[in-house]
């Protein structure tokens, strides 16, 4: 593949992940011996939040909605529904079964929820409304028996009333506010209030990712997510001021998201750079957005869009979207993305906001081998088996020979003392 990058990356900071790990598993280790009274102490240390009770209460929940706008909580409403419908979908699309599968070999599968779960919504720079609609959504669709919820206290010393009343429209059992790796903690180790869950999931900074890996095992996680990334696809035929949006807000989320461009039209590469510096400074968010652009923002011209898909594929971007004449020409050819956005007029921000389809979605380069949370994570997908006696015959003898060749001596007599007994009666 030949690519000519107008506009490299800067060389990546790494941040001292062995700092990281080291404090990550302080804390944990901190909640799993203290349970309440660590998240106490961190919450006081991190956030200065010293609440009565870390639990939401109902009354709480109830209330949220009076202190949004009325166009708010109806859009709030709106994503709810359309998240519950796609879960719904995507839950249709898996099915149960039960067949002959050779002669006297019937096999089934079942779908088993979840038995719990604990959804993360992030709340550091801004609050995620649609971190914790499309991590709930999901779980409730699926059946899970007991789904809990967290996010960090704001500015005011208290939830996001978005968040909040975003939780507790989709009936979410148990409310906290706390966030943090301590969160990860209690989801993982419980307390003398919370009850461990087996799922975890949700985006989160550095220490919360840190916090999810360090209790995979223990617990079941999503995805290690973040932070966000954004390519496009592009032809001549692109307009540079919706690209040149579209990678600003993606950069405003942090000041490491790493977003691209990778085009066929040399002079649309440079009216999207310049488009961008005449963006940038009408933004209230210009700072984060212009760190993270300036440090890992990358715009590249190759030849063809077959090339451009090749770049696509090696870059592995959370979210991909294609201003090109006809983007649906470009579907067969990338395997790479979380997610996928067709023309320009659907814009990513849409499903960051209120398309409300999945989140999280892979970062990192791990589109490569993973997709976004789905209601299938919520779902066990288990297999059963039953044989007559004419299928048991065939396969202890199957079994008997494969046991002789690989020398376990137990499973061979497993199989043996069936074939006797049957041929006995």
């Amino acid at each position: 593949m030949a690519y000519r990058e107008i506009k490299k990356a800067a060389r990546q900071v790494e941040q001292d992940q062995q700092q990281v790990e080291e404090t990550v598993r302080s804390i944990l280790e901190k909640v799993r011996q203290e349970g309440d009274g660590a998240i106490a102490y961190y919450e006081k240390k991190f956030d200065n939040f010293e609440p009565e009770t870390f639990r939401v209460s109902e009354e709480e929940a109830v209330a949220s909605k009076a202190k949004l706008p009325e166009h708010i909580v109806h859009e709030i409403h709106s994503s709810v529904e359309r998240a519950l419908a796609f879960a719904r979908i995507q839950k249709e699309s898996l099915v149960e079964f039960e067949k002959e599968l050779s002669p006297g070999q019937i096999v089934g599968q079942k779908l088993i929820p979840l038995e719990s779960c604990g959804c993360y919504a992030p709340g550091g720079r801004y609050p995620s409304i649609t971190s914790a609609i499309l991590t709930i959504a999901p779980a409730k669709v699926a059946g899970v028996k007991r789904v809990i919820a967290c996010s960090p206290p704001g500015m005011k010393g208290e939830m996001d009333a978005g968040v909040l009343y975003a939780m507790h429209e989709l009936g979410v059992d148990e409310i906290y506010c706390f966030g943090g790796a301590q969160a990860i903690g209690a989801f993982t180790y419980g307390t003398e209030t919370i009850r461990p869950v087996d799922f975890i999931v949700g985006p989160g900074n550095q220490y919360v990712n840190e916090a999810k890996r360090q209790a995979f095992g223990k617990v079941g996680i999503d995805l290690l997510a973040g932070p966000s990334e954004c390519l496009v696809i592009a032809d001549e035929s692109a307009r540079a001021d919706y690209i040149a949006a579209d990678l600003i807000a993606q950069c405003e989320h942090d000041p490491n998201v790493r977003t691209g461009l990778v085009t066929t039209s040399e002079s649309l590469a440079r009216k999207t750079m310049d488009e961008i510096e005449r963006q940038l400074p009408e933004r209230t968010t210009q700072e984060v957005a212009r760190s993270s652009w300036e440090t890992y923002g990358v715009i590249a011209v190759v030849e063809s869009l077959e090339e451009a898909a090749e770049y696509a594929n090696e870059y592995a971007a959370e979210h991909v979207e294609i201003h090109t004449a006809e983007p649906r020409s470009l579907i067969p050819l990338l395997k790479n993305y979380g997610a996928l956005f067709l023309g320009e007029n659907t814009a990513e921000v849409y499903s960051d906001k209120v398309a409300c389809l999945n989140h999280p979605l892979p970062t990192g380069g791990s589109a490569r081998f993973s997709g976004g949370l789905w209601v299938g994570q919520f779902l066990k997908v288990v297999t059963y088996q039953e044989m007559n006696q004419k299928a048991s015959e065939r396969f202890a003898r199957l079994t008997e020979a494969r046991c002789r060749y690989e020398g376990m001596d137990a499973h061979g007599y497993a199989a043996a003392i069936r074939l006797r007994n049957q041929k006995a009666s």
